[in-house]
């Protein structure tokens, strides 16, 4: 009996391994069709690398370098999750809710936005000139971020 338990758990974790395999492809159809278009609409660098993250055989995420060298990181159904353009360039206004945009081009004239964040809490943004900032969902700031 322990034997017949023993060979299960390793089938089991063989298996478990095997379905978490991330993929790399450079092949855009593969992404979903809202994360397409984002790249297509927002960006003019070209697609270099796709890493899709699966977790126990469904994609959990997929991670986009671009050849500028900006990332973008959707979640599976192709929403974005993260842009970080390093410092080279700035994350497009349209990818930006319109209240933290009016509140960075406020209270921190003439710097750009090369960063930002998404998730269930609210925004994590980085500018330009390194400062970082949190916001609530709504576009709310909350407070600077070191």
């Amino acid at each position: 009996m322990k034997k017949i338990l023993t060979v299960l758990l390793l089938a089991i974790s063989l298996c478990a391994v095997a379905c978490a395999r991330d993929r790399h492809t450079r092949n855009v159809n593969d992404l979903p069709p809202a994360a397409r278009s984002i790249l297509k609409n927002n960006f003019k660098a070209q697609v270099s690398l796709i890493k899709i993250d699966a977790d126990w055989g469904r994609v959990s995420e997929y991670e986009v370098i671009l050849t500028d060298g900006t990332e973008v990181t959707f979640d599976r159904a192709g929403n974005w999750k993260e842009i970080d353009t390093g410092f080279s360039s700035y994350v497009p206004d349209k990818l930006i809710p319109k209240a933290i945009r009016d509140y960075v081009k406020a209270n921190q004239k003439g710097i750009k936005i090369v960063g930002i964040e998404h998730d269930r809490k609210g925004y994590d943004v980085t500018l330009s000139n390194g400062i970082e900032m949190k916001f609530d969902n709504q576009g709310r700031f909350l407070r600077y971020d070191n």
